[in-house]
């Protein structure tokens, strides 16, 4: 066995897995930020330019089409499940 194989074991996998998973939406959420978030200027002339009363380019970044999908729909993950365990006339 070579001493480099002992650090890396299968028991570790899932925990890779699941740092690789945070690490990527961390960063998504950076990229987001930085090149279409209009509070965000990166370059000179943006940030010379002060506070930008630009309303709808806010609302287009805030009402993202995910939020739009489930903002009229209930708060669940599995509604079946979830009505056939609440509802007692389903029974």
């Amino acid at each position: 066995m070579a001493p480099s194989s002992r650090w890396v074991r299968p028991e570790v996998y899932p925990l890779f897995g699941a740092m690789g998973v945070a690490v990527g939406i961390c960063c998504f959420q950076l990229v987001r930020n930085i090149c279409i978030n209009p509070e965000v200027r990166v370059n000179k002339e943006g940030r010379a330019a002060g506070v930008l009363e630009n309303f709808a380019e806010g609302e287009k970044y805030s009402e993202h089409g995910l939020r739009k999908f489930v903002r009229n729909r209930r708060p669940e993950i599995m509604p079946s499940i979830n009505s056939f365990f609440t509802d007692p006339e389903r029974n």
